[in-house]
């Protein structure tokens, strides 16, 4: 909800710092915030292995104002899973087919599960991703 200088000057510098302690600890980073897509590069900036992003930005502008070395997780709407199958794997698809098969793409929702979203819709998602993603990078 902030405009990128707000966010430079009042978040980002504790965000880095915040960031720099955690990978102290060794462990893989996931920095998220929803409907950033106006400060990606701040976001990346900020620190962290992997850069979320949300449903309100396509997967390739992502990655693309993020750069080739910075993996990215994401970005299916949540809300898409309330939709019929066909639908579904329609823009579960599409985030796949941006990733283009990639290294460092973590298919992910734009965001958390919400309540009352179908249980089989995503036990279906899941089995699809996986088949799909070990299509596309099965030796040829």
């Amino acid at each position: 909800m902030l405009s990128p200088a707000d966010y430079r000057e009042h978040v980002q510098p504790y965000t880095r710092r915040t960031l720099e302690t955690a990978a102290q600890a060794g462990v893989p980073i996931i920095h998220f915030g929803t409907d950033t897509g106006g400060m990606l590069e701040h976001i990346r900036d900020a620190g962290g292995d992997v850069i979320g992003v949300d449903w309100r930005i396509d997967l390739d502008a992502a990655w693309a104002r993020l750069g080739p070395g910075v993996a990215v997780q994401g970005n299916l709407d949540p809300a898409a899973l309330f939709a019929p199958w066909p639908e579904l794997e329609k823009r579960a698809r599409c985030v796949l087919d941006q990733a283009g098969g990639r290294p460092g793409h973590i298919f992910n929702l734009g965001h958390g599960v919400l309540p009352e979203t179908p249980v089989d819709n995503v036990k279906r998602l899941v089995d699809f991703v996986h088949e799909h993603t070990h299509r596309h990078n099965a030796p040829r």
